[in-house]
């Protein structure tokens, strides 16, 4: 698939050594909870929309603030060489997510390169809307989160390996990374909120360094996920 690099919606902050090493677990129905929810089917998956924030003491009316709906589109995410690139066609953007090894060293075309781990740069969360994945090809894949609060740490992130063709479906004002093909090519079933708001985190540039995540099988133990957003 052709990508032109120019059209990436961020480009990456780069330039640092350290990894931020998140756990791996088992993505089922008890881990993800307060997260969000396993998807067994997209057909009519509901999204949750959160009601415009009154910018003062006089509440917004009932019935206004929440009409601007859902939008859905393919999410196609492909590696070139060592290097992830995505294009989310529900909103149109085009991304360069993260790499398979320090980006200074990796290569970003040709054919997918082996891997064993992902480093991602950047997550956000929408404080408008839930956000759905759903693998239109049953593959399986990984998505670091972490739960609310602009303090966010790369401490308190954990990522979810979602196999077997199922998708995963995330709060309002969840934090979350790139979504990781295991893979060399993906294609999501992407449904969101319309106004798809915003709020980033720049690992590298707050932290001096990127989330690293193993491509080996989750752990199967949640204990302490919940509520905790490590």
């Amino acid at each position: 698939m052709d990508f032109d690099p120019s059209e990436i919606a961020y480009v990456p902050t780069t330039g640092v050594r350290k990894e931020f090493r998140v756990p791996v677990v088992q993505a089922t129905p008890e881990s993800v909870e307060g997260y969000g929810h396993i998807v067994e089917s997209p057909d009519n998956f509901p999204i949750e929309i959160v009601r415009w924030p009154a910018p003062g003491w006089r509440p917004v009316d009932q019935n206004s603030g929440d009409q601007g709906g859902t939008t859905e589109g393919l999410f196609e995410f492909w590696w070139k060489g060592d290097t992830l690139y995505a294009r989310n066609n529900a909103v149109g953007d085009s991304y360069l997510f993260a790499w398979s090894q320090f980006p200074e060293e990796a290569s970003s075309s040709g054919d997918a390169n082996a891997r064993d781990k992902v480093l991602i740069w950047r997550a956000n969360y929408h404080p408008d809307g839930g956000q759905m994945f759903f693998p239109m090809d049953g593959q399986s894949f990984m998505v670091p989160v972490a739960l609310p609060g602009d303090d966010v740490t790369p401490e308190k992130f954990v990522a979810f390996r979602v196999e077997g063709g199922k998708g995963l479906y995330i709060h309002p004002n969840i934090w979350h990374g790139a979504v990781v093909p295991l893979d060399d090519h993906s294609r999501f079933v992407d449904r969101q909120g319309k106004v798809h708001a915003r709020v980033s985190v720049d690992f590298a540039k707050e932290f001096g360094g990127y989330l690293s995540i193993p491509l080996a099988p989750a752990n199967g133990n949640t204990n302490g996920v919940n509520g905790t957003g490590h």
